[in-house]
Order: C-alpha cells, then structure tokens, then sequence
C-alpha cells in the first residue's frame, strides 16, 4: 500500500453522444468542469472534446484549443493530459461482406492523432496500447497497430510529452513492455489500468492484481474502473500500490440514482482517501513525482 496518491479527473469521454445532462459537452462546460475538479482536488486533468452539433467525441484542434486556453489562464494549475483515442476506430460493412468499410469508421494516420498534441504541449497525454472490439457496435473496433504507437511514441518523446499508456488488457500490458524494451518510452512508464472497458479485462481483483505483477520495472500506474465500481477503485488503487482516476467519462452517479459532477466524484474521492490515511498530492508534486516538462 502507499501512503500518498494523485488524482485524475477524466472530465468528458469520446464515443457517442452522452444522454445524461451533467456530462459537459462545449469547449465552455468541459474546461469549467476541468477547473471544478482541479479546485476540489484532482492534480490532473484528462481531456476529450466533443463535436457541438453531435455531441460525439471528436479529433478538433481548434475545440481543444479553447477548452485548454481556458484552463490554463484560470486560476488554478492541473496537470493537463489530452487524449489520442480519438481517430482510432474501424466499422465492417457487415461480417460476411467486410469491405468497403462503413461510413462510421472514423481512422486517422499515426501523427494525424496528434495534431492538437503537436500544438499544444501538454505534460501528458494518452496512447492507447493495443486494438479492440467495441461493445457498442457488433461490427466495430479500435485499432492501434504496434507500427502506429511506434511512431506516436516515438514524436511524443521528441516532443517532450510523457504518453500515459492505456492498458485494457494483458495484451496490452505485452506491448507496453515491447515499445520500452525498444527505448520508445523513457524510465518511469506511466501507466493507467482501465478495468471494465467493454470487451477489455474485467475489473475483478484477481485480474487486476494479474495485471500489476506483470507492470514493467519503475512503472508509476494508476488504475480505474467504470460505472459503479468506480468509487470502490479509489479506495483499492492505493492498496495496491496505483494512482486514482474519477471523472464523468468513466461513471455518471455519486450514488444510486443521483447524478455527479467531477468536482463532486473528486471530492468523494478524497474523502475514501483521508479515511484510509493516503494523502493526496497536488498538481505540482504530481509534476515532481512524474518529471514532467511544462511547456506553456
């Protein structure tokens, strides 16, 4: 068990169009909400956007560059992580006739997923480790190809951004240790377990506790799980030896039937934490702890 811990809030998801009014959508809503969860306590901040006509999520340089100009002239400091996820996705025309594929593929080359990236800067951001079904498409999948997070890997490092390597499955975990052993990632991976994810590793503890024994050597990890057991996850990751992630893109309820905002899941968050006796750590001791480049 350790005996401290950062938070990320992951304000807003990709995917579809969410139903719930409390997941923020604008540029406007997601970087209030941002700010909401820094306020209350998260050192972190992992950011999606979402298209303002279709509310999906989206690949769009200029809402994320409203969303991160807002956080960053506030008045607070998190550490700011965007996500690549988006670009990523494939849908056959059917399973007998695969090809062409549907209108619904949404795929981007390698450095096309890191444009906002490139213009950006932020400490951190996300590179998803390994492809996928998606639960929400019988027909559908998410691909990242060991060639594709080569060279992602490899311009984040010359830009001085630490990728946050999304594992949603032992496979996963198998390439993370490839593009390390390949010198793609610099010592001290930082590494985030995604437990519950549609067709990825079930959040049981026997899985998860499989996963941490094979993390590669110095990992600093955090780990999560979505919907109802996202709460119970902030009060095990410190147990075993991960990080803590809340936020609206992972679960929509402080309790049974009662819709959150980020600020409140961090607050709770917290609060397990404090009974527990794990300090929490700010956005500065996050940055220390992961030496991170700020570059804005």
């Amino acid at each position: 068990m350790v005996s401290e811990v950062f938070i990320t809030c992951a304000v807003t998801g990709g995917g579809g169009a969410p139903k719930q009014e409390n997941v923020p959508v604008t540029p406007e809503q997601i970087a209030e909400s941002a700010i909401e969860a820094a306020r209350a306590g998260a050192a972190a901040v992992h950011l999606h956007v979402r298209d303002l006509k279709t509310r999906a999520g989206v690949l769009d340089p200029a809402l994320y560059r409203q969303v991160v100009s807002r956080i960053r002239e506030s008045d607070v400091n998190p550490v700011i992580n965007l996500t690549t996820g988006e670009g990523c996705y494939i849908v056959l025309g059917s399973s007998n006739s695969p090809l062409p594929l549907s209108a619904e593929t949404d795929m981007l080359g390698a450095l096309e997923r890191l444009v906002h990236i490139e213009e950006l800067r932020p400490e951190i951001c996300t590179l998803d480790c390994g492809s996928m079904s998606a639960k929400s498409t019988s027909e559908g999948a998410m691909i990242n190809t060991i060639g594709a997070l080569r060279v992602m890997a490899a311009r984040l490092q010359e830009l001085g951004v630490k990728p946050e390597l999304e594992v949603f499955d032992t496979g996963h975990l198998r390439m993370v240790h490839d593009l390390v052993k390949e010198g793609l990632i610099d010592d001290s991976p930082l590494i985030q377990l995604c437990m519950g994810v549609g067709y990825g590793a079930p959040s049981d503890l026997v899985t998860l506790l499989a996963l941490v024994r094979q993390l590669p050597p110095r990992a600093v990890y955090s780990a999560f799980s979505v919907g109802s057991m996202q709460l119970p996850y902030a009060a095990l990751a410190p147990m075993i030896g991960a990080n803590v992630r809340v936020g609206l893109e992972d679960n929509l309820y402080l309790s049974r039937g009662r819709l959150a905002t980020n600020g409140e899941l961090v607050e709770r968050a917290i609060e397990i934490l404090d009974r527990l006796g794990v300090r929490v750590l700010g956005s500065n001791e996050m940055r220390e702890k992961l030496k991170l480049k700020v570059h804005a």
